[in-house]
């Protein structure tokens, strides 16, 4: 019930075919990760910019001082 060589060859090739498909998907899948990971580290930086303009304006406020209002930045759009 053996099979004949070329048989097996064709199967083998398959196999390295699809292991070759793998490894690239795989090697797409990392970069698309690495690329959100930086995108996640960038909002989080900027996230922890925004919570020390908040806590400071808060402070300011809450010393007696004019915090300053959202209303009077300009929208990034103007």
């Amino acid at each position: 019930m053996s099979e004949p060589a070329s048989r097996v060859e064709a199967r083998l090739i398959e196999l390295e075919l699809k292991a070759v498909w793998a490894e690239d998907l795989l090697e797409q899948l990392d970069r698309v990760v690495a690329s959100q990971q930086a995108q996640i580290e960038g909002l989080a930086r900027e996230l922890a910019r925004l919570r020390e303009r908040l806590a400071a304006a808060e402070a300011a406020a809450a010393a007696g001082g004019t915090a300053p209002s959202l209303r009077d930045e300009i929208p990034p759009h103007y």
